[in-house]
């Protein structure tokens, strides 16, 4: 199965100049999607980790899927004042924007080995917050999983150089 078959292409959206990879069109056939968490999951069995964080929202179908899968906690990486408990909290850069991600101070134990998981890398900035948010908590990052990879953006090439080890599904160009 090529999932890219099953990713939809938005020009401009969300604004002028970004071509919008959507995969809602891969959630949505069960086939696909059943797929995707296929590979993730033998993607998987190569690393050794405690928890699994997904980068809100998208990431979190994902993630869910198989933190239930392979009985593992399940941590939120979510947007700004969106946690109510003490938390952590990492500003960071986007194509089109800034933004903050939170999480909850008590979510991820020393030492813990923590995959990243997520729908789309682009500049990798999304990406590199979460590492950090994890290693602020002690945490030690054992590998990301994106669904997507716009490879031409470089933000797998930079966590890779930052020691990060980095997976993706599918690859397509950002532009």
């Amino acid at each position: 199965m090529d999932l890219k078959d099953y990713i939809r292409s938005i020009p401009d959206y969300p604004k002028k100049g970004i071509l919008f990879r959507d995969i809602t069109t891969l959630i949505k056939n069960e086939k696909a999607f059943s797929f995707s968490i296929n590979l993730m999951l033998k993607i998987l069995k190569n690393y050794n980790f405690d928890k699994i964080t997904a980068i809100e929202s998208r990431g979190f179908i994902f993630a869910s899927a198989i933190s239930y899968i392979l009985k593992k906690p399940f941590i939120l990486l979510r947007k700004k004042n969106k946690l109510p408990a003490d938390r952590y909290s990492v500003d960071f850069e986007l194509e089109y924007g800034t933004a903050t991600i939170e999480m909850h101070k008590d979510s991820i134990d020393p030492k813990d080995k923590v995959v990243i998981i997520d729908d789309l890398i682009a500049t990798g900035g999304t990406a590199e917050a979460a590492a950090k948010i994890i290693e602020m908590s002690g945490g030690i990052v054992s590998n990301f999983i994106f669904v997507i990879n716009l490879f031409d953006l470089g933000g797998c090439e930079k966590l890779i150089q930052k020691g990060y080890k980095v997976e993706s599904l599918i690859e397509f160009p950002g532009h």
